[in-house]
C-alpha cells in the first residue's frame, strides 16, 4: 500500500515523518444495499457498500468500552473543516479544554465530519491517527483524514448507517 510522508527541515537536517496516505481496501461485501455505511465494531472497520457484492473498507477507531453503541441512523449533516465544541461529557473529564476548537491540526474532528442522527455522534477525521484501530473515543467513529475525505465525497445526507458489534 502506498504511504505518504512529510519532510521537514529540523536544525539543518532533513527528517521524514511517515503518515499513511490511506488504509482503505476494496473487499467483497454482500450484506447491505449499495450506498450504505456499515460499521463493525469488533473489526474496527467501516464499510461503504458499492453494490455488486463489493464495499470499500476503512480502518476506524471506535468508542471506549462504556461508550460503544449499536443501532441504525443516518448521515444528518456533512461538515467540511468542522469546528469542535467539546460535549459536556468530554468537558467533565477535561475541564481545561477550550469552549471551541477551530479547524486545523489541533482539531480532534480532523478535516471532515459526517454528523449522525444520534445525539453528539459523528464519523470524523482525527488529529490522533495513532488511535485508529483502537477503542479511543466517547462514541464517535474516527478515521484517517484522507479516508474520511474519500468517504465524505461518496455519501449524501440521508445515507443509512448501521453499527453492529
Amino acid at each position: 500500500m502506498a504511504r505518504l510522508g512529510a519532510i521537514f527541515m529540523v536544525s539543518g537536517s532533513l527528517t521524514l515523518i511517515a503518515q499513511p496516505a490511506s488504509a482503505r481496501d476494496l473487499v467483497a461485501f454482500a450484506s447491505a444495499p449499495a450506498g450504505a455505511i456499515v460499521i463493525r465494531n469488533h473489526e474496527r472497520a467501516l464499510y461503504f457498500t458499492l453494490g455488486g457484492g463489493r464495499a470499500i473498507r476503512y480502518p476506524i477507531a471506535i468508542g471506549r468500552q462504556a461508550k460503544q453503541w449499536v443501532g441504525s441512523t443516518v448521515v444528518e449533516r456533512k461538515v467540511p473543516f468542522p469546528v469542535w465544541q467539546p460535549p459536556a461529557v468530554v468537558r467533565a473529564d477535561s475541564p481545561n479544554l477550550p469552549a471551541l476548537v477551530p479547524p486545523g491540526p489541533k482539531n480532534p474532528l480532523g478535516t471532515r465530519a459526517l454528523v449522525l442522527g444520534r445525539a453528539e455522534y459523528a464519523i470524523h477525521g482525527t488529529n490522533a491517527p495513532q488511535s485508529i484501530g483502537r477503542e479511543a473515543s466517547y462514541g464517535c467513529i474516527r478515521m484517517f483524514n484522507p479516508d474520511v475525505e474519500d468517504l465524505f465525497q461518496r455519501v449524501s445526507v440521508g445515507t443509512p448507517v448501521y453499527v453492529v458489534n
